[in-house]
């Protein structure tokens, strides 16, 4: 059996007496899509922030590649391959579309921590920068200040310094909330192209069904913190435990 690019095993975490996440185990392969989803309050960002170290475990591991990442800090995590969009990347306001990209791009490329002197001279780490901001459709506002983008824009470029960051796995929360019914769908693109490529991990956080139905290959359902399905998303939504508590009653006309 091939193992598992990201797996997580019995992962639990309590606040107080509150078990909000409880002994989830699931193994995540390369090139798969998996939609994890459930009701509000049911543990899917906090499974999430504990898979990117955002919050300590308190019982269970997190592997990468087999190795146990159960303690490690946001930064390793990401320096071995994990990339979650919207919470692990930072944006610099005061700097424009193309020099948050390239800061990526260098950071990925170990160059050092004096990054705008360096980049600033090196049009291998512009060209890569630009050909990113292509990717999502931002070329046009390469040289706009992050601090006036609209939201759409924003979250767009998020997405750019993930893929710019090249990891292994890609973790997305929900990337197209607060977007226009024009912006949703490049990013929504990016994500199928991403998936396209087969080699990596993707875990999607996600509310629209439509969403799911295009892009996911598994889903996983979480419940008051527990894992309560698993599987194609046929049979995952085919459940009526699923259609009517934990999904909603209308997923049955998706």
């Amino acid at each position: 059996m091939t193992q598992p690019l990201l797996e997580s095993r019995d992962l639990t975490v309590r606040f107080g007496g509150h078990v909000a996440v409880d002994a989830v185990s699931c193994a995540f392969a390369a090139g798969e899509l998996t939609a994890i989803v459930g009701p509000n309050g049911a543990g899917k960002t906090t499974y999430f922030n504990l898979i990117s170290g955002q919050i300590a475990a308190s019982a269970g591991q997190v592997l990468l590649r087999g190795e146990d990442i159960t303690r490690q800090s946001v930064a390793r995590r990401c320096a071995g391959g994990l990339g979650r969009a919207f919470q692990l990347t930072n944006l610099f306001p005061d700097l424009t579309t193309l020099e948050n990209v390239r800061l990526v791009i260098q950071a990925r490329r170990a160059k050092g921590f004096n990054l705008l002197s360096m980049a600033a001279s090196d049009n291998d780490l512009r060209d890569a920068a630009l050909a990113v901001l292509e990717r999502v459709r931002m070329t046009a506002l390469r040289d706009t200040r992050v601090s006036e983008l609209s939201h759409g824009n924003q979250r767009k470029l998020e997405v750019a310094m993930l893929i710019a960051l090249d990891p292994a796995v890609y973790m997305f929360d929900e990337p197209t909330a607060g977007m226009s019914a024009d912006e949703a769908p490049v990013v929504l693109d990016l994500i199928a192209g991403l998936k396209a490529e087969r080699d990596r991990t993707i875990l999607l956080v996600e509310h629209k069904m439509d969403v799911i139905r295009t892009l996911a290959d598994r889903i996983i359902v979480l419940h008051n913190g527990a894992l309560a399905a698993d599987g194609p998303p046929g049979e995952v939504m085919a459940m009526e435990v699923v259609q009517e508590a934990y999904m909603g009653k209308d997923l049955a006309l998706v």
